[in-house]
C-alpha cells in the first residue's frame, strides 16, 4: 500500500547547485510533520515541491499513489491547500472575499461554501476584519487571512510555510491548535517551522534538514536532540522537557 504523499528521490538543483539531495519521505494522514532547520536547508523548496507549485529535476512525487504531475490544476486544488510565505493581495479584495476564494476549487454549494467561510473566519479570529480590505492589514493580520483561505479550502493535505512567522504569542498558539485539529480530523498537514518548541508542542513528526538533506526524523523527542540541533544548527543548546505537555523545551545557552 502505497503512502498518502511520497516523494522518491527528490532533487532540485538552481544555477547547477543542488538545492535537495535525493529527499525520500511518506507522510500519512492524521499527522502533522514539522519541517525545521537553518536558513537555506530547503524547507521552502521541499514544500514546494510536495505542493506541486516546483517541478523536481530529479525523483519524482505522488499523490494518492498518482504521479503529482499527472493532476491538472482544478483537480489538485481539491486535493491540497498551499500557504506561501508571502502573503501579498494586490487587489482592494476584503477579508471575507479572500477567504472565500478558499472555496473555488470546489462544486458550488452555497449552504456548504457560507459554513466553511464561517468556520474559518472563526478560527482565524477575522470576524471583527471581514469587511476590510486587505491591502489595509498588518503582516500578522494578512497571514491569517490566508491560513483562513486555506482552512475554507477544506483538503486532506495542507502545506503551510511558515504560517506562524509574523504573528504574535496567542495568534502562534491559536493557528497550531488548528493545525493540530486538522490532522486530528484525518488531513496530512505538512509546515514549515523556525521556531522549534512550537514544532516540538504541535507536531507528531519533524523532519531537520541541513544543506537539503535528511539529518534526522521521527517523533520530536527523537529529534529536537541537543546533539542534533547543536550539530546542524552550530549554536549550543540545552534541551529540557516542558513542564506542562511534556515535550522536549530547546533553550539556547
Amino acid at each position: 500500500m502505497s503512502a498518502f504523499l511520497q516523494l522518491r528521490d527528490v532533487v532540485v538543483r538552481r544555477q547547477q547547485r543542488e538545492i535537495l539531495h535525493g529527499i525520500t519521505l511518506a507522510f500519512e494522514p492524521g499527522t502533522v510533520t514539522a519541517l525545521v532547520g537553518p536558513n537555506g536547508a530547503g524547507k521552502s523548496t521541499l514544500l514546494g515541491v510536495a505542493a506541486g507549485d516546483l517541478r523536481a529535476d530529479g525523483g519524482g512525487v505522488q499523490l494518492h499513489g498518482r504521479p503529482l504531475r499527472d493532476y491538472r490544476a482544478g483537480p489538485l486544488a481539491r486535493e491540497r491547500a498551499v500557504m506561501p510565505q508571502e502573503h501579498g493581495v494586490r487587489f482592494a479584495f476584503s477579508v471575507e472575499e479572500v477567504v472565500a476564494m478558499g472555496r473555488l476549487p470546489h462544486p458550488p454549494d452555497p449552504q456548504v461554501d457560507e459554513a466553511q467561510v464561517e468556520r474559518a473566519i472563526d478560527a482565524a479570529e477575522l470576524q471583527a476584519l471581514r469587511l476590510r480590505e486587505v491591502q489595509q492589514l498588518s503582516g500578522g493580520e494578512s497571514a491569517r487571512t490566508t491560513f483562513a483561505r486555506v482552512l475554507a479550502q477544506d483538503t486532506p493535505l495542507l502545506l503551510l510555510d511558515e504560517p506562524t512567522a509574523a504573528l504574535d504569542l496567542r495568534h502562534q498558539e491559536r493557528t497550531l491548535r488548528s493545525v493540530r485539529a486538522c490532522a486530528e480530523a484525518g488531513a496530512c498537514v505538512i509546515v514549515v517551522l523556525h521556531d522549534l518548541n512550537l514544532a516540538a508542542g504541535y507536531s507528531d513528526r519533524i523532519v531537520l534538514l541541513e544543506q537539503g538533506r535528511v539529518a534526522a526524523d521521527g517523533t520530536p523527542s527523537h529529534v529536537l536532540t541537543e546533539g542534533n540541533l547543536q550539530r546542524v544548527y552550530q549554536q549550543d543548546v540545552v534541551v529540557l522537557q516542558h513542564p506542562r505537555r511534556g515535550v522536549p523545551l530547546v533553550v539556547v545557552t
